[in-house]
């Protein structure tokens, strides 16, 4: 049952398929994949980073995801809810067609390196190699993503930010001022956030918080990877030993999929949350608690101090209970659509 813990696309063959082909099929699945868990879980998305941004403020604005929810949903509606979107969505194809695909390649240089032939299935240790690999990969390419997510998402906690805007209208021969219409404030979008950071620090900047992101993803890919093939193994091995058949990775069911992808999720974002936490907290400084020019830079290391003093161990786990419970359905979705569509366009 060894063969529970294969690689590849459910129903495709060593043999049959290139890699070129494989590889195109990864990018394919892995980025629709990760649209539609992104549209699914985006507004608990924005809880998490609205309550990991208040952890250094000297009051909170929300007393917990629930009442986060309640009034994002009653000041903003529910494009406050989708509030910088397009970014994550964005984000979501980059980051799990890299995953899939730097995952399946990686475990090929593994192998080449230990002298193992191409067919050999690759042990657990060695999946969580491969998948901590992936995720180091994919972080660089995702920080600048999450940097332009994470600012819109605070947007309407900024300073200064309303959800209207009142106009003034000059009337009478004296040109005496009267109040216009009230109208909904016009805020950034992503591009003309991603231009101001671009323009105020260059493009290194992109990278605010990039030691956060490189350590969620890198251990938590390691341990989404293997979580999930894990807990894949053993379903398969318990169906087979039920049936007393033999059955190898590509006769996973869906089921299965989704239930051992749920589990990843779980372990994924408790792992690692300490770390995406201070990742918030830094890229959302500027607008929340802006400290002026000649300030010293944001390190990974001080914002983590901060927040310690700040709240404990409970300020790092901000918002920890409602990303946990969107992340199992969400790695599930991911799962599901991915090795679902791996197997109805199987070679």
């Amino acid at each position: 049952m060894e063969a529970a813990l294969e690689a590849l696309p459910l129903g495709e063959s060593k043999s049959t398929t290139s890699p070129v082909i494989h590889a195109a099929k990864d990018i394919a699945f892995g980025s629709i994949a990760g649209i539609c868990s992104k549209v699914f879980e985006h507004p608990f998305d924005l809880t998490k980073v609205r309550l990991q941004s208040q952890v250094l403020d000297a009051t909170a604005r929300f007393n917990g995801p629930i009442d986060c929810l309640v009034r994002t949903w009653q000041n903003e509606g529910i494009r406050g809810l989708y509030r910088g979107l397009p970014a994550p969505v964005v984000g979501a194809m980059v980051e799990n067609a890299t995953l899939f695909v730097s995952y399946t390649q990686l475990q090929n240089a593994i192998r080449w390196a230990n002298g193992q032939p191409h067919t050999q299935d690759p042990t657990l240790p060695q999946l969580a190699l491969a998948g901590g690999g992936a995720g180091a990969i994919t972080s660089f390419l995702l920080t600048p993503v999450e940097l332009v997510k994470c600012k819109m998402q605070v947007q309407m906690l900024a300073p200064g930010a309303s959800a209207v805007s009142i106009t003034s209208t000059p009337t009478g021969p004296t040109g005496a001022a009267t109040l216009g219409a009230i109208k909904p404030q016009t805020l950034p979008g992503p591009i003309s956030v991603l231009m101001s950071v671009i323009r105020n620090t260059g493009f290194r900047g992109l990278w605010l918080g990039q030691t956060g992101t490189l350590i969620r993803e890198s251990g938590g890919g390691a341990a989404w990877f293997a979580c999930k093939e894990f807990v894949s193994m053993q379903l398969i091995k318990r169906r087979a030993k039920s049936s007393g058949s033999e059955l190898t990775r590509k006769d996973i069911l869906l089921w299965e999929s989704a239930l051992s992808g749920a589990c990843a999720g779980g372990v994924f974002n408790f792992s690692m949350f300490p770390a995406d936490s201070v990742k918030s907290a830094m890229q959302t400084e500027e607008e929340l608690r802006p400290r002026g020019k000649g300030a010293p830079p944001l390190t990974f290391l001080g914002t983590a101090k901060a927040m310690y003093k700040a709240q404990g161990i409970r300020g790092l786990y901000a918002g920890c209970g409602i990303t946990v419970a969107r992340s199992i359905p969400s790695s599930a979705i991911i799962f599901l659509i991915y090795d679902g569509l791996s197997r109805r366009f199987a070679s």
